[in-house]
């Protein structure tokens, strides 16, 4: 159904390069869907409906995630009707839509905590993670490129705003609540122990670390450039920091309008940046690729809110290979989704993105 580019090169080789500029023999690509579109991908493919790797491995898609599993003891206590993530205690709740539905953040638990509840919210131990199936997930992945950390990891904003809610994490962070400032060290302290486990267990096998941020609005930022500076890039800078010290790449997931902290990422040793929201303010590829490209290599680019949900599969498949146009130019690209594919998504218009990313002639961007 879908025809896959001739290779000469391992996944892992191919990412590498990409994250270097050079040539490679074919656009790397990434995938990321909802659970309700990937089952109808899967199905549409032959494949049962959680079965990712099938997936994965009939679009070509480069990456895999070496994470791991928390096997400690309960630290949040359940709520009927409610999800109550077991590692950060945030609460969820199931809301549908026509397409299908979505876990919807709720009942935020350190909404209007003083400063001693702040304190006691439980932060997991590294240790109480389980590191042992890392050996296994190596040999399965073995020729692809492999990542520590996700969009989730750092996440300053987010993941205090799940738990705090939105505006009361805005307001903590602008007046540096060190009640808060202090949650968020022990936090990212316990993600910084894990990658650093994985990255011990992997034995140089990790091929490079990723971590988060959404710092855009469509229009605007959601933050001031100083409050970056002042707050969140020194928490930032002690994932690249740990990337560093193994020799690894950074790539970093931002949302919206986030270009305006890209030369601070760049200044703390980010090599790659996800999303690229295209219809946010100075997010266009040619925009960033003219202003970033010699630095930042870019990861997205496909908007999960234009054509690939609203157009044709001809419209989607011109997109794409306008969009690797741009962004290749001098190599640089993996061609992949601006955030997880939606379940209003239509199966032929995503099939039509990755053939694209495949009939892709990368020796154009080297002329």
């Amino acid at each position: 159904m879908l025809k896959k580019a001739k290779e000469t090169m391992t996944s892992r080789e191919r990412v590498l390069k990409t994250f270097r500029f050079e040539k490679v023999d074919r656009l790397a690509v990434d995938y990321s869907a909802n659970p309700i579109v990937h089952g109808k991908l899967a199905q549409t493919l032959g494949f049962s409906p959680n079965d990712y790797e099938s997936v994965f491995q009939a679009l070509g898609v480069d990456y895999r995630n070496i994470g791991v599993r928390y096997k400690g003891k309960k630290l949040f206590q359940d709520m009927e009707g409610r999800e109550t993530h077991p590692v950060y205690g945030y609460r969820s709740r199931w809301v549908e839509n026509p397409s299908g539905g979505y876990q919807d953040f709720c009942d935020f638990p350190l909404m209007d905590a003083d400063d001693e509840e702040i304190a006691g919210f439980p932060v997991a131990d590294p240790d109480d993670f389980d590191y042992e199936p890392i050996d296994a997930m190596l040999t399965l992945y073995a020729d692809k490129a492999l990542y520590a950390g996700d969009a989730g990891y750092a996440d300053i904003i987010n993941a205090t705003g799940r738990v705090m809610g939105m505006e009361q994490t805005l307001v903590n962070l602008f007046t540096e609540d060190e009640a808060t400032l202090e949650y968020i060290r022990r936090r990212s302290n316990m993600e910084l122990g894990i990658l650093e486990r994985i990255l011990e267990k992997a034995k140089g096998r990790i091929d490079f670390l990723f971590f988060g941020e959404d710092l855009g609005a469509q229009h605007a930022p959601l933050i001031s450039p100083a409050l970056y500076k002042n707050v969140i890039k020194p928490f930032h800078k002690q994932y690249a920091d740990l990337a560093k010290a193994y020799g690894l790449p950074i790539m970093v997931h931002s949302c919206g309008y986030s270009s305006w902290a890209y030369d601070d990422f760049i200044d703390i040793g980010v090599n790659a940046v996800d999303t690229l929201q295209p219809e946010a303010a100075n997010m266009q590829p040619a925009y960033l690729k003219t202003r970033y490209g010699h630095k930042l290599s870019f990861h997205g680019g496909i908007s999960t809110a234009g054509p690939l949900v609203t157009g044709t599969a001809d419209e989607v498949y011109k997109l794409v290979s306008e969009t690797a146009e741009i962004y290749n130019k001098g190599g640089g690209y993996t061609a992949a989704p601006t955030h997880m594919i939606q379940d209003n998504t239509p199966v032929e218009n995503i099939l039509a993105m990755y053939q694209a990313a495949h009939d892709f002639d990368v020796g154009r961007s080297f002329e």
